[in-house]
């Protein structure tokens, strides 16, 4: 691995940690410009061809795009893509300042270091690399830094694949977040995100009939109803999803046989991971049912006044195969005879989509992670959140997540740094995942 380029990736990941584009749901938040701005900084000079996207009506959610044209047309175009925006954060809840990019006993600290400002950063570096070299490769390499992910999208990821598709023609797509490595049994594994659960976040709003606070009995206060509907949605348990994607991953877990045969046995699987270790069992619930969690709620005037409106806004992720009408029928089933007396209003939707494994992509990454994990064997997986990645299957593109981190950054430790506090990376991680963007490139696009 080079150290000079690793020296940049950290470097690099530190600015874009600094220029603090958080992002909490608003049009006029993120101002992801100032990373734009930065990474074209970075990049210019190296014979690229650059482009900035904004949307009309979101001054400042910029998103970048940079590309090395391949000689062949006939062959394929792969996409990097990271995205620039961050969560928001509870600085008093962390040990360091969380927008400090401080370098700390070999990990940089800060919001997005895990999620995902690492790849973007270690992505950049490595296109630069290329560039600099004046590599020509037969197929097209395409780098996209956008905004607005940590929202859903749609002012980045979602606004240049729909307005702007010809600046990217994709046909393969790399960004978050896999490359966590595991052992079972003396087998290494390295996880590859080939699809995510679909998001469909829903405002339920129940009504009431204002009143006076000393009187009450009887009332038909919205809030008490409210209650009767969260509660109901925490005690939905919807039937589960045993498929191929879970028996593979229930396969590399170090369980006894007996628990992992559980796991697989649609009749049992829900009982058994009752008995699982929490963190466990919070992971094996959501990579197995559409979940309901309800998240906000919004409701009362005044002390003294019995409420007549509450809003609850819940979070819905689904499995494959759950489109809008299988949502709503997920909600009336699971407040019964309070259905009636709910209004549900879309916020935000995007179904489940999964790319397939037997592509000429997915050999390239057997073969890299090989070179730097010998022995190793891919581990697909659905994952539970959201990524961009959807946009890009809309058009066709076989989408992964991938990265290759260090045996210190286990999925567990990477799980509880996403949107958490203390959020950090190792050095040793943002070399491999430099390296494997490399690697990647040169032997896919040639």
């Amino acid at each position: 691995m080079n150290d000079a380029l690793t020296g940049e990736t950290v470097e690099l990941l530190q600015q874009l940690i600094r220029n603090r584009c958080v992002n909490d749901g608003t049009v006029a938040s993120g101002q992801e410009v100032r990373n734009s701005d930065l990474l074209r900084a970075y990049l210019e000079g190296s014979g690229l061809d650059i482009d900035v996207y904004e949307p009309d009506g979101a001054p400042g959610r910029a998103s970048l795009v940079a590309r090395i044209e391949g000689t062949d047309p006939a062959a394929p175009t792969l996409c990097l893509m990271g995205h620039t925006d961050v969560v928001p954060v509870t600085p008093s809840h962390w040990t360091r300042d969380p927008f400090g990019g401080e370098l700390v006993n070999g990990e940089v600290w800060g919001r997005g270091a895990i999620d995902m400002l690492n790849l973007t950063a270690s992505q950049a570096v490595a296109l630069k690399a290329l560039a600099r070299r004046g590599w020509r490769p037969r197929g097209t390499l395409v780098y996209l830094a956008c905004a607005d992910e940590e929202a859903g999208g749609a002012l980045g990821a979602g606004h240049v694949c729909k307005r702007h598709w010809d600046a990217l023609r994709a046909d393969y797509l790399l960004t978050e977040n896999g490359g966590t490595v595991s052992a079972h049994d003396g087998q290494l594994s390295v996880t590859v995100h080939v699809g995510e659960k679909g998001v469909a976040w829903r405002r339920l709003r129940v009504k009431g009939t204002p009143g006076h606070g000393s009187m009450p009995y009887g009332a038909d206060n919205a809030l008490i109803k409210a209650a009767h509907v969260v509660t109901r949605l925490a005690d939905y348990r919807p039937a589960p999803y045993v498929s191929d994607l879970w028996r593979g991953v229930v396969g590399s877990l170090d369980l006894d046989p007996a628990v992992k045969d559980a796991l697989v046995d649609p009749s049992r699987v829900d009982e058994t991971i009752a008995r699982l270790p929490p963190g466990m069992a919070r992971s094996a619930w959501s990579a197995t049912h559409t979940t309901f969690s309800p998240n906000m709620c919004r409701a009362g005037v005044k002390t003294n006044v019995i409420p007549d409106v509450v809003d609850i806004e819940v979070d819905i992720r689904t499995i494959p195969g759950d489109n809008e009408d299988e949502v709503r029928r997920h909600l009336d089933k699971a407040l019964g005879d309070l259905a009636e007396d709910v209004l549900v209003e879309k916020l935000f939707s995007k179904q489940a989509s999964v790319s397939p494994t037997g592509t000429p992509l997915w050999d390239v990454l057997g073969r890299v992670v090989d070179r730097h994990y010998p022995g190793a064997k891919l581990l697909p997986r659905l994952i539970v959140g959201f990524t961009d990645a959807p946009y890009f299957r809309e058009h066709g593109a076989v989408a992964y997540g991938f990265g290759l981190f260090s045996r210190a950054l286990t999925a567990e430790a990477m799980s509880g740094r996403f949107h958490g506090n203390d959020e950090r990376i190792d050095v040793e991680s943002l070399a491999l995942t430099t390296q494997a963007w490399l690697d990647t490139c040169e032997l896919f696009l040639g």
